[in-house]
């Protein structure tokens, strides 16, 4: 028997833990709620590390990793990672960034993908980052229409 820290532990006081599988392939409202520059495990770049927590329906509450490789040898890696912090600061309408704090707490759609790897746990990938509000549809211009035919008779017009 072990006496718990500060005498007692209230269960209701703190939220259960979460299952760690992926969630399932689909579009959330999401919202990143922490970022990190971390070392590539060749150390010889850095990725931007963002969480993103999902923020309605049955995800609620689930996280999503996203990295972004800014600093890397290869230059097609830092391209894709520059077209998707571009596509993140589209989404959330944050044009300069300087810290990645500035792209926190603001609600965007993201697409997701779920991955299973060959040897390894199935994962999520984020495909696509969109703005949260809602596209606007295109405004279709109306058609005029055509004047009706009058019937056919045998008068001439200039007659009636």
């Amino acid at each position: 028997m072990a006496m718990l820290p500060n005498g007692a532990f209230n269960a209701n006081a703190v939220d259960p833990s979460q299952d760690f599988e992926p969630v399932p392939s689909g579009e959330y409202l999401a919202m990143i709620t922490d970022s990190l520059m971390k070392p590539t495990k060749n150390g010889a770049g850095e990725y931007l590390e963002v969480t993103l927590t999902i923020q309605d329906g049955p995800c609620k509450g689930r996280l999503v990793w996203d990295r972004l490789n800014l600093i890397n040898r290869s230059n097609q890696a830092v391209e894709i990672a520059q077209r998707t912090l571009s596509s993140i600061c589209h989404a959330i309408n944050v044009m300069n960034v300087t810290d990645s704090a500035q792209l926190h707490n603001k609600p965007m759609r993201i697409r997701v993908s779920y991955v299973e790897q060959n040897g390894y746990q199935p994962k999520n990938e984020v495909k696509a980052y969109k703005s949260a509000k809602p596209q606007a549809a295109p405004v279709s211009t109306p058609q005029q229409q055509a004047t009706p035919r009058q019937a056919a008779s045998s008068a001439p017009p200039w007659a009636s």
